[in-house]
């Protein structure tokens, strides 16, 4: 049976395109890289998208795919079992594909630019203010999520969904996970919930 490639690198968001493959079940394999490394991996990781990010993921008829949340989506499709996803009749549809997109279009943004600032041409001072800026944005977003939820215990109540994968991950990364038990309890909660599923907790054992 054909299968999914996942190129993926360790402590990045393909961890989540990682689960949500892991949970429906569908044929894969990871080819992890340094993606940042300039080699062989990287050109192909460039040829395939231009972007050069991970998760990029490579269809089993060749399509590839290059953003998490469309991902998400198309393996929700795939395989509607794995209920990564409310169904369209759901009254969670809607917050689902809010959150989604806040978290993809909104909080993710923060990383792309307050990672590495002096990859945009700043000077030492000007970098160090615009990480300092995305990391303060990046956390008044957590505490605006954590305000809107209420978990029990997945973000959406009792269904877990790809939000919760997201958050699973995300918990690890700045601010990390002692700033969410102080600020963020819901959210670490839902992401330690989620964790608590053997096959979330392997992958996120090797990725993190």
């Amino acid at each position: 049976m054909a299968e999914y490639e996942l190129i993926a690198s360790k402590g990045c968001g393909s961890a989540v395109i990682e689960m949500a493959l892991a949970l429906a079940g569908l044929p894969h394999r990871i080819t992890l890289i340094p993606y940042l490394e300039p080699g062989p991996q990287r050109d192909r990781l460039l040829a395939l998208n231009p972007l050069g990010q991970v998760p990029t993921l490579v269809l089993p008829d060749g399509t590839v795919m290059t953003e998490s949340a469309a991902m998400v989506l198309h393996i929700d499709d795939v395989a509607p079992q794995a209920r990564l996803a409310p169904r369209p009749d759901d009254s969670n549809r809607a917050a689902f594909l809010n959150l989604l997109v806040v978290l993809v279009g909104a909080l993710y943004p923060t990383f792309t630019f307050g990672d590495d600032p002096k990859q945009f041409g700043l000077d030492e001072n000007a970098a160090s203010v615009l990480r300092a800026q995305t990391d303060a944005r990046r956390m008044r977003l957590w505490q605006h999520l954590e305000s809107r939820i209420s978990p029990d215990p997945y973000v959406l109540g009792r269904e877990r969904s790809a939000i919760d994968l997201y958050v699973a991950v995300m918990t690890h990364w700045r601010p990390g996970s002692a700033w969410f038990a102080e600020h963020c309890p819901k959210l670490l909660a839902a992401a330690e919930a989620t964790a608590a599923d053997p096959r979330i907790g392997e992958i996120l054992s090797r990725n993190m």
